[in-house]
């Protein structure tokens, strides 16, 4: 016993007589690398300030070429831009290398119909494939978080914005736009990457696309994830602290954004843009229209297409007249070879369902083409938990389909709601009340059908073009004035 309290205490007098010379160094090193990044700062802001005329504003969008809501968003608002800022240059941060500037604006235009008044530059970036999910099996909220702020610095050293704007929720980006770039710095957030639901879904022991099974059933291992995700929403809560401007675009996304990032002083709503126009030209007098069930959105983990898949399987079954009548299109965008890959994932579901026959896939249509199908089309078909807005499902509405979304975020609090008190959609949120819901829309008489589309058209105004330049706008003016010195 005496032998140990002896080694006790001597092991007690080294750890203290390495305590002052590793308080030492570790000052030391942080000394040090505070005169790098001001070295770095200084570096920068000579580099920014050698001939510049005109205010540059840039936009860091990686997947600029994705095709999906958040790419509309960004040339919409670029639009807006460039017409208020005539003298500013712009610019677009992209690591789609495979495409050219001119590749990625007629993309834009063949699937928006959008087309840009003035000159924009693309930035091309090598590293995109830090941010890639798949690069990161395990931690990858902070692996794709890390890998953001490589890509934000590559992004910064090849071109020093005045103004900077993250367009697509890469908030670590924005610490080193603002603190070594010395930009003004704002954010569009389509969904927080932490968000107090994921925290529930953990606590709870819920298995989901961004909680593995292996996981949900380990007390010990959830408990781990959950201190490593409330580290990580304080950590986002820190770098969200350096926007300037914070725009969301719906009340689910402002409440989770308020709760992390504390910006109740400098946060607006501002809808998505959803092309309404495009759609009013559709006839909603049409009827019948083809027994088609559309699904419009990206071949992403989170949209959960095996669950339209499997609740229009049991639809199918409920059905007297047969499944041959009916068929489910999904229409969406594939980003990369993962995206491709869960496409095959889903054809492969079908075949096992035996509803191959009925279900058929579109990959990256043109605009012209989704149009025609959402205009033959009787319902629009949701599954996201949670989604943060859902601009396919406002195009839905616009085009007359009847919508059937999840019972969640957004569809739930800001689409999917009454007008006039009277209903404009239905909500589902597992596979029986989605089989259920597609029964009763099926079996609608006619004019019920006519009187929830008209009801679900006009609500959707509010979700236009020209009401999101306005808001957009309105709410990035304080962040633009340096555009007018």
């Amino acid at each position: 016993m005496a032998e140990h309290g002896l080694c006790l205490c001597g092991i007690i007098r080294l750890l203290g007589s390495l305590l002052v010379p590793g308080l030492v160094l570790c000052v030391i090193l942080t000394a040090v690398l505070f005169l790098l990044l001001l070295g770095i700062r200084f570096m920068i802001q000579r580099k920014k300030q050698d001939g510049r005329k005109s205010p540059v504003v840039a936009f860091f969008h990686p997947y600029c070429n994705a095709g999906g809501g958040g790419e509309r968003v960004l040339w919409c608002a670029l639009r807006a831009l460039q017409c208020r800022f005539k003298d500013a240059k712009f610019v677009v941060y992209t690591g789609d290398k495979d495409v050219s500037g001119l590749e990625i604006l007629d993309g834009a235009y063949r699937r928006f119909n959008i087309r840009l008044p003035a000159q924009v530059e693309f930035v091309f970036l090598e590293n995109r494939h830090l941010v890639e999910a798949s690069l990161y099996p395990y931690f990858t909220l902070l692996g794709q978080s890390l890998g953001s702020v490589v890509l934000g610095c590559e992004a910064l050293l090849k071109c020093i914005p005045d103004i900077y704007i993250d367009s697509m929720g890469y908030a670590f980006t924005l610490p080193i736009f603002k603190f070594l770039g010395n930009c003004h710095v704002g954010s569009y957030v389509h969904y927080p990457t932490i968000s107090t639901d994921m925290l529930s879904v953990v606590r709870s022991r819920n298995p989901r696309f961004n909680n593995a099974t292996f996981i949900s059933k380990n007390p010990f291992l959830s408990n781990i994830k959950v201190v490593y995700y409330y580290i990580f929403a304080f950590l986002y809560g820190l770098v969200g602290s350096c926007s300037k401007v914070v725009m969301v675009n719906s009340t689910w996304t402002k409440n989770h954004i308020l709760a992390l990032w504390g910006c109740n002083d400098r946060i607006s709503i501002v809808y998505p843009p959803c092309d309404v126009q495009a759609f009013v030209d559709i006839d909603l007098e049409t009827e019948p229209r083809e027994n088609t069930f559309i699904s419009v959105g990206q071949f992403r983990p989170e949209k959960d297409h095996s669950l339209q898949i499997r609740a229009f399987c049991k639809f199918l079954k409920k059905i007297p007249e047969g499944p041959e009548h009916y068929y489910l299109i999904l229409i969406g965008g594939c980003r990369n070879l993962e995206d491709e890959e869960r496409v095959s994932h889903l054809k492969k579901l079908c075949e096992d369902l035996n509803i191959a026959d009925n279900v058929e896939f579109k990959i990256n249509i043109p605009f012209q083409e989704l149009k025609r199908h959402l205009a033959e089309a009787t319902i629009g078909l949701h599954t996201m938990w949670n989604e943060h807005f859902g601009i396919g499902i406002v195009e839905c509405m616009a085009a007359g389909t009847i919508t059937l979304a999840h019972d969640s975020g957004g569809p739930k609090m800001d689409i999917v709601v009454p007008y006039n008190g009277e209903k404009t959609g239905f909500l589902a949120d597992d596979e029986d009340s989605y089989a259920e819901a597609m029964k009763v829309i099926v079996s609608l008489s006619p004019e019920e059908r006519q009187e929830i589309r008209r009801r679900a058209r006009q609500s959707v105004s509010r979700f236009s073009d020209q009401e999101f330049e306005g808001s957009f706008l309105s709410a990035s003016e304080s962040l633009m004035e340096f555009a007018n010195k």
